[in-house]
C-alpha cells in the first residue's frame, strides 16, 4: 500500500501536506488507517483540532474513536488525574442509518454489547447508558445537546464526521464547538479535542474556519475503475437503469452492484421490478438479490445490505446516502442516475420546495469510487460525458440553499441575539435571514426588540424541545388546548415518513381501489389519520398492511416515533386528549401551523399560493386531486414538472381570520 499520503503541516493548500512513511506490521484487518496508528496517535495526543481526509474504506470512521478512548486525553492523564475520566468521545453523523450501524461494527469490534461501552442516538431512538463512551449520533442530536450544555462538558474528544456533505446541522455545530472549544480553554476547563474528518479533497475551509489547523491525509485502497458513459441523454431513468443492471448481470463477472436513486418511492419501485424480472430469467440467472436502502428504513431492513449472501448476486438500490457514509463489501459495479432529491427555500416567495436536480462532479466521483474499494471495478454513467463537464464542481452547502427557521430558533435559545453576526462558516443571504425570523415572529416563537435584536419566547422554548419543524411544533403544542393532541401525534408521525402507501407498480389499479376507503373529502392529513386508526385497530397486523397495500416497515417505524413523541410530549407537561370523531379540530389545528401554507382556487380554476401569488397544483395522490376545495394547505411543495402542493387538506376561509 502506498503510505506517502498523510501531512503534518497547517494547511495552506494540498500541495503543502508533507508526507510521512507507514508503520511497520502486519494489518489483519485490511484497513489501510492501520499503517499510520502510531502517527496518528501521537497526532491525537498533541493536536487539540485537526482536520483529517480518508476516502471512504480507509477506516477512519471505525477506527480513531476507538484510538481517541486510549489517549490520554480520554482516560486520565499520566500523573494519575480523573479530571478527563469516563467522559465521552462523540461522534457525529448526517444520517441515521451511517450512525446506528457503525455503532453496531464498533461495538461487535471492541466484543461489547451495543449500548454498552459503545452506543447511539438518532432521532427517535437511542441505545446508550452510564458505561457508554464512544456515542455515535446524528448532528442534531448533538445539537439538541448543546441546547441544555452549550460547552458540551460531558465530551473529552468530538469527532464530525463526513464533514464534506455540509449539512445544515452539520454547518451549525461547527460554530457550536468551536466556541465550546474556545469557551472551554478559556475558562479553565478540561480541554476539548476537536476532529473533522472528510472523505474530500476539498478542506481549504475547515481549515481556515478553525484558525489555520492542520491537515491530515489517510491514502484510501484505489483499484481502477472504468467509467463509462451514456451515448446520450436518457430520459427513462428508471428504465436505463434497469436495463443497465440486468445487462450487468447478465454478462459480467460476480460482483454486487450499487445503484444510485432519487428517493424511496423509485427505489420501491425498482425493488419491485427487479425482483419480478428475475422470475423470467433463465433458472441459472435467477441469483439476483434485490436490496433497499435509505434514510427512513426501518434499521433491520438496512443491515440486510451488509449481509452475504451465498452464490448471489445483490443489487442495491440506494439514495447518496451510499455515496459516503457507509462502506458495504462486495461493490464491484455502480450505476450512477446523475440526479439526486435536492431541497431548495425561495426566500423572495416564502416557497420551499423539495426538487431532482443533477449531482456535483464531487458527488459523481464518490459515487463512482464505490466500485473500486476492494477491486477493480466499473461505474456506469447514465449521462454524457459533457453533461458530467457541465456539472458543478461541488454541491452549494445546504445552509445556503435551504429554510434556516429550525437553525434561528435554535440559535435563539442559546441566546444569539443577532443572527446576521453569527460565525457562519458560509453566511446565508440577508434575505433568508429576515424571511425566516419573520416566520418565526408570525409564530409567536421569538420577538425583536427596537435594536432589532431576537429573544426567545415561552412558546419557543417549547417549540425547540421537539425535534420538530419549528410550524409542526407549534401545531403540537396547540393540540393540548384545541383537545385533539392524540390525533395531531398521529398525523405528525406518519409525516415523519417518506411514505406508507405501498403500490406496486403492477398492481396500481388494485392499490388504489382497496385506498379509497382511506379517502376524505377533509384532505390528506385526515386520510392519514384515518389510515393510523384502522392500523391500530388491526393491532399493527403484517398481514392487514399487506391485503391493504400499507407498507408495514414505515408503519412499524411511524407506531415507534410516535410512541417516542408522546413520550417527550408528556414529560414537557403537556395533557394528551382525543377530539374522537371531531377531525375538523385536526384541521383547524394544522392550520395554526401551516397557515403560511394557503393555497386559493382562482376563477380560472387554478390554485396559487396566497403567499407567493405562484400557481400551484394539487399532486395526483392526493386524496383531492378530483376535488376543486376553495382554501387548502399544505405541508409542502414538491417541484417537478409543475410545482405540487403535497398532503393537503380543506380549511375555512374564517379560520384564517382567527389567526
Amino acid at each position: 500500500m502506498n503510505s506517502n499520503h498523510i501531512g503534518m503541516k497547517p494547511h495552506v493548500n494540498h500541495g503543502s501536506m508533507e508526507s510521512l512513511s507507514s508503520s511497520s506490521g502486519n494489518f489483519s484487518s485490511g484497513l489501510t488507517i492501520h499503517q499510520y496508528r502510531s502517527k496518528l496517535m501521537n497526532i491525537i495526543e498533541n493536536e487539540p483540532i485537526f482536520v483529517l481526509i480518508g476516502a471512504t474504506g480507509s477506516g477512519k470512521t471505525t477506527q480513531i474513536p476507538q484510538w481517541c478512548l486510549q489517549s490520554k486525553h480520554s482516560t486520565g492523564d499520566p500523573e494519575g488525574s480523573l479530571s478527563q475520566k469516563c467522559r465521552t468521545i462523540g461522534i457525529t453523523q448526517p444520517r441515521r442509518v451511517a450512525a446506528v450501524s457503525i455503532a453496531t461494527r464498533v461495538a461487535n469490534e471492541m466484543k461489547t454489547p451495543l449500548g454498552q461501552l459503545v452506543g447511539y442516538s438518532v432521532r427517535f431512538d437511542e441505545v446508550i447508558s452510564p458505561s457508554t463512551r464512544i456515542k455515535f449520533m446524528t448532528d442534531g442530536m448533538l445539537l439538541r445537546e448543546s441546547l441544555y450544555d452549550p460547552m458540551l462538558r460531558k465530551y473529552s474528544f468530538l469527532i464530525l464526521d463526513e464533514a464534506h456533505e455540509r449539512s445544515i446541522q452539520t454547518d451549525i455545530l461547527f460554530a457550536i464547538v468551536k466556541k465550546a472549544y474556545q469557551s472551554r480553554k478559556k475558562n479553565g476547563l478540561s480541554s476539548l479535542r476537536v476532529i473533522i474528518m472528510s472523505a474530500t479533497m476539498n478542506v481549504d475551509k475547515f481549515s481556515q474556519y478553525f484558525d489555520q489547523c492542520p491537515v491530515y491525509k489517510i491514502a484510501g485502497r484505489h483499484h481502477p475503475i472504468e467509467i463509462l458513459h451514456s451515448e446520450k441523454d436518457l430520459t427513462d431513468t428508471i428504465h436505463s437503469t434497469l436495463v443497465t443492471v440486468f445487462q450487468i448481470h447478465r454478462t459480467q463477472p460476480p460482483g454486487d452492484i450499487l445503484v444510485f436513486c432519487t428517493g424511496q418511492e423509485e427505489i420501491e419501485n425498482m425493488v419491485a421490478i427487479t425482483r419480478d424480472t428475475c422470475f423470467q430469467l433463465p433458472p441459472e440467472q435467477r441469483n439476483l438479490v434485490p436490496l433497499p436502502l435509505y434514510a427512513a428504513l426501518p434499521f433491520n431492513v438496512q443491515f440486510k445490505i451488509f449481509k452475504t449472501f451465498t452464490g448471489k448476486r445483490k443489487v442495491i438500490f440506494a439514495t447518496n446516502i451510499a455515496e459516503t457514509s457507509i462502506t458495504i463489501s462486495g461493490i464491484k459495479y455502480v450505476v450512477d442516475c446523475g440526479k439526486f432529491k435536492c431541497r431548495r427555500y425561495k426566500p423572495s416567495s416564502g416557497m420551499d420546495t423539495l426538487k431532482i436536480e443533477t449531482i456535483s462532479q464531487a458527488q459523481a466521483w464518490q459515487r463512482a469510487g464505490r466500485a473500486g474499494r476492494e477491486s477493480s471495478g466499473t461505474c456506469y454513467r447514465l449521462y454524457t460525458r459533457e453533461s458530467y463537464e457541465n456539472m458543478p464542481k461541488e454541491m452549494v452547502p445546504e445552509m445556503l440553499r435551504c429554510n434556516l427557521a429550525s437553525v434561528l430558533l435554535h440559535l435563539a435559545a442559546i441566546g444569539i441575539k443577532d443572527f446576521t453576526k453569527f460565525d457562519f462558516m458560509d453566511k446565508p443571504t440577508v434575505e433568508n435571514i429576515n424571511k425566516s425570523t419573520e416566520l418565526l415572529i408570525s409564530l409567536g416563537s421569538i420577538t425583536k426588540d427596537e435594536n432589532n435584536l431576537y429573544q426567545i419566547t415561552n412558546l419557543g422554548r417549547q417549540m425547540v424541545n421537539f425535534p420538530l419543524d419549528p410550524r409542526l411544533a407549534k401545531i403540537l403544542i396547540a393540540s393540548s388546548e384545541l383537545g385533539c393532541s392524540d390525533e395531531i401525534l398521529s398525523v405528525i408521525s406518519i409525516l415523519s415518513v417518506e411514505n406508507v402507501f405501498h403500490i406496486p407498480s403492477h398492481k396500481k389499479d388494485e392499490a388504489a381501489e382497496v385506498h379509497k376507503k382511506f379517502r376524505t373529502n377533509e384532505g390528506d392529513h385526515i386520510m392519514l389519520l384515518k389510515l393510523y386508526r384502522a392500523y391500530k385497530s388491526a393491532k399493527g397486523s403484517k398481514d392487514w398492511c399487506k391485503e391493504n397495500y400499507i407498507d408495514f416497515r414505515n408503519m412499524r417505524m411511524v407506531a415507534n416515533i410516535r410512541q417516542q413523541m408522546a413520550s417527550l410530549y408528556e414529560r414537557s407537561n403537556f395533557t394528551k386528549n382525543s377530539c374522537g370523531s371531531n377531525t375538523e379540530l385536526v384541521r383547524k389545528c394544522l392550520t395554526l401551523g401551516l397557515y403560511h401554507n394557503v393555497a386559493l382556487i382562482g376563477k380560472d380554476g387554478d390554485y396559487r399560493s396566497k403567499m407567493s401569488e405562484e400557481k400551484v397544483y394539487i399532486h395526483p395522490s392526493s386524496c383531492l386531486f378530483n376535488l376543486k376545495p376553495e382554501y387548502v394547505i399544505y405541508s409542502e411543495l414538491v417541484q417537478t414538472s409543475k410545482c405540487y402542493m403535497r398532503n393537503i387538506s380543506v380549511i375555512d376561509y374564517n379560520w384564517l381570520k382567527l389567526l
